[in-house]
C-alpha cells in the first residue's frame, strides 16, 4: 500500500455501482478505468460477481465495485447475485445508483431505492444512456426520481459516449476522504487474471448465442500456463444446462466454438500482452445454477451463497 507521504491531500475510497440489470454499469466501469475489465452485453444479468475496478490519478484512487443487476431471483445463482449486489452497499464511501434513461421507473428501481434509504454513505443518481433519448425527455425523468431519497447529486450521463462522465468523476473525487493509495497505479482490477479471462470468454458466448443459451452458461479455466516469454496456453470448459445447448455452443462442424475462441482470444491477448493459444471444451452439467457446490467451484464465492 502506498502511503503518499508527499501528498497529504491524496483522496481514496470505495464506491459501489448498483442498478437494475442492463442499465450500463459495466460499460460505465470500463469507461472510467479505460479498458475492459467487466463484460458488456445487451443481455440482462451478465455480471455475476462484484468486480472491482481501480481508478488512479496523481490526486486520488477510487476502487469501484460493479455489482450484479438487482432482480427477482429464480434460482440459487440469482439469490447469490442479488445478495452480492446489496452487500456492497455496506462497504463503501459512496453509492452510485444507475438508471436507464430510456426505461420508465419500475418495481426494480423502487426495490433498490427502498434499500438505499438505509445507506449512510452519500448516494448519487446517474441517469445513463442519455444518448438514446431526446433532450426534452430528460427533465421529466429527473422529476420522477427527485424526491425518492436525498441524492448527493444527480448526473445525466452516457457511459457509452462519455457525456458528463469526467465532470462526475471530478465531483466524486472531491467527495472522497483523504487516504492512502491501496493499489499500485498500474493495477486496474483486484480480480485474478483467470477470472477476467473466464469473463471475456463468457462475454463472447452472450454476444454470439444471444437468447439461445441465455444465463445457463459458466466458464471454468482448467489451466493457464506461460509456455515461454511470449505465449500463454489456456484450457477452458464451457458449462451448460442441457445437451441441446451443447450442440448450439459447438455449432455445425465446431463453427460456433471456433468463433467464440477467436473473438475471446483477441481480448485475452490484449489483457495479458502475450500471444494466446486457447482450447475450449463444452460440458453438460444439468441444473448447475441450483447446486451450491457447483456454484462455488465455478467461482461464486462461498460467503455470498
Amino acid at each position: 500500500m502506498e502511503e503518499n507521504m508527499d501528498n497529504p491531500n491524496y483522496k481514496s475510497g470505495f464506491v459501489a455501482i448498483v442498478g437494475r440489470p442492463n442499465v450500463g454499469k459495466s460499460t460505465f466501469l470500463n469507461r472510467v478505468i479505460g479498458q475492459k475489465i467487466a463484460i458488456m452485453s445487451d443481455t440482462a444479468q451478465t455480471t455475476r460477481n462484484k468486480i472491482q475496478g481501480i481508478y488512479t490519478t496523481d490526486e486520488a484512487q477510487i476502487v469501484f465495485i460493479d455489482t450484479p443487476g438487482v432482480h427477482k431471483p429464480k434460482h440459487k445463482l440469482g439469490d447469490y447475485m442479488v445478495k452480492s449486489a446489496l452487500s456492497a452497499l455496506n462497504e463503501v464511501d459512496a453509492v452510485l445508483f444507475m438508471i436507464n434513461a430510456a426505461e420508465k421507473r419500475g418495481a426494480g428501481d423502487n426495490f433498490i431505492i427502498d434499500r438505499l434509504k438505509d445507506v449512510k454513505a452519500p448516494v448519487y443518481l446517474l441517469i445513463n444512456k442519455i444518448d438514446q433519448i431526446h433532450p426534452d425527455d430528460l427533465l421529466p425523468i429527473m422529476e420522477q426520481y427527485k424526491t425518492a431519497i436525498p441524492w448527493k447529486a444527480v448526473y445525466p450521463i452516457s457511459a457509452l459516449e462519455g457525456n458528463n462522465v469526467d465532470d462526475f468523476l471530478s465531483d466524486l473525487v472531491d467527495q472522497m476522504p483523504n487516504g492512502p493509495q491501496y493499489y499500485p497505479e498500474d493495477q486496474v482490477t483486484d480480480h485474478p487474471e483467470r477470472f477476467v479471462v473466464s469473463e471475456l470468454i463468457r462475454e463472447k458466448i452472450f454476444m454470439l448465442t444471444r437468447e439461445e443459451v441465455p444465463h445457463s452458461v459458466a466458464v471454468e479455466i482448467e489451466s493457464m500456463k506461460q509456455e515461454d516469454a511470449d505465449h500463454v496456453h489456456i484450457e477452458a470448459t464451457i458449462i451448460v444446462d442441457r445437451p441441446t445447448q451443447k450442440g448450439i455452443m459447438i455449432g455445425k462442424g465446431g463453427s460456433m466454438l471456433k468463433k467464440i475462441g477467436t473473438l475471446a482470444r483477441r481480448d485475452i491477448e490484449h489483457l495479458l500482452g502475450s500471444k494466446v493459444y486457447l482450447q475450449l471444451w463444452v460440458k453438460v452439467q444439468p441444473n448447475w445454477r441450483d447446486k451450491s457446490t457447483l456454484l462455488k467451484s465455478y467461482g461464486y464465492r462461498k460467503d455470498d451463497l
